[in-house]
């Protein structure tokens, strides 16, 4: 099988329900955006020597995939198949994974920078990837249906990012960077 179709070289692609639409659409920049996150997590994979997180990041990796193929399949008309879609199932893990991560954390007294370990820069470059991907998918909402459960999961995964990164720092012996008001 080749890779190249060569029926998006007019500047279409088509989505997983059969409808054809231009590639600078809202509904292909934002599960392009979710792509271009779950690529970051690859790079805070590669750098995570962490068994928890590694696991932890791997299952995200999978649903942000999903999220990208729920995105990419517009409810109307119906797809004629079963799509992968993000549950509640999939926001209450998140929810349990910042509270196990968030017991061993030092209370948090002020806004953090992003960095410390390498890891945690990933983590916190995810965490704003998601961001961008939750404001689109935000934006699409406005205009097409989409799944209930695709705008709190992006809303929960940057947060869940934002601990991580902290999880990843602390695991490390590394203290959170401080915002310094005065610098």
């Amino acid at each position: 099988m080749k890779i190249y179709t060569k029926t998006g070289d007019k500047g279409e692609t088509g989505l997983f329900n059969g409808r054809r639409v231009r590639k600078d659409s809202l509904r292909v920049e934002t599960y392009g955006t979710v792509d271009e996150l779950n690529s970051v997590v690859g790079l805070a994979l590669v750098g995570c020597e962490s068994t928890i997180l590694k696991v932890d990041l791997l299952k995200i990796s999978n649903w942000l995939f999903n999220l990208g193929s729920d995105l990419a399949t517009p409810h109307d008309p119906p797809p004629k198949w079963d799509v992968n879609r993000i549950h509640s199932d999939n926001i209450k893990w998140l929810e349990e994974r910042m509270d196990f991560y968030e017991k061993d954390l030092p209370r948090l007294k002020s806004f953090i920078l992003p960095g410390g370990h390498r890891l945690s820069a990933y983590l916190h470059n995810a965490r704003t990837v998601c961001r961008r991907a939750e404001r689109l998918a935000v934006s699409l909402a406005s205009l097409e249906k989409l799944n209930e459960h695709s705008l709190i999961f992006l809303n929960r995964l940057s947060d869940y990012f934002f601990m991580a990164a902290r999880y990843a720092n602390h695991t490390l012996g590394l203290e959170d960077i401080i915002w310094d008001k005065e610098a």
